[in-house]
């Protein structure tokens, strides 16, 4: 058979829930929020259950996930088209508790009017957390897709120190404006 590679993964429960990673003699290549299903091994690879070649990225996310760590140092093999990798890299350089819209992204890998494309490539990032598209946000600074879920790009937002903006709930917009006009809507 020719060559073939060993990609180990596990899985972690973390703060925002359960966790799949996988990696290779290159590195990281895989972190995401476990839904059950596993990613498709591309041809010429078989993936390994263990727990033990996973733990340097293991203590690291731990570490993040109690305030410790404010920049991850594990190496990482990137999978992606060339542009993603850009954008990707870009993400990189986005520091601990800061957030940058889409259209700086695309500003800062040379493509100032590909924000959608941008967007594209945050959707397609296979190392989230670590490849850090949760601090990409609306141009306003509003809270904007995330894989995970709004909810938990927020709690990562806020575990970093991130000062977000209320998000408005109709209800208690309308029961405040009534308090204030003195209406009773009971």
């Amino acid at each position: 058979m020719a060559n073939v590679r060993t990609i180990f993964f596990t899985r972690i429960p973390s703060l925002v829930g359960p966790l799949l990673l996988a990696a290779g003699e290159n590195g990281l290549r895989c972190l995401q929020f476990d839904r059950g299903r596993m990613p498709l091994a591309p041809p010429g690879e078989v993936w390994i259950q263990s727990r033990a070649a996973l733990r340097p990225y293991t203590r690291q996310l731990r570490a993040y996930f109690r305030g410790e760590l404010k920049e991850f140092t594990c190496k990482l093999d990137l999978q992606g088209t060339m542009f993603q990798k850009q954008c990707w890299n870009a993400l990189l350089r986005i520091p601990y508790g800061a957030t940058c819209s889409y259209a700086d992204l695309a500003r800062k890998v040379g493509r100032p009017r590909a924000f959608r494309a941008v967007g594209q490539a945050n959707h397609r990032n296979p190392v989230a957390i670590i490849v850090p598209c949760h601090r990409v946000v609306g141009s306003g600074g509003s809270l904007t897709g995330y894989g995970g879920g709004l909810e938990i790009k927020e709690k990562l937002l806020r575990l970093e120190g991130v000062a977000l903006e209320p998000v408005l709930n109709f209800d208690d917009a309308l029961e405040n404006t009534s308090q204030r006009a003195g209406i009773n809507h009971e």
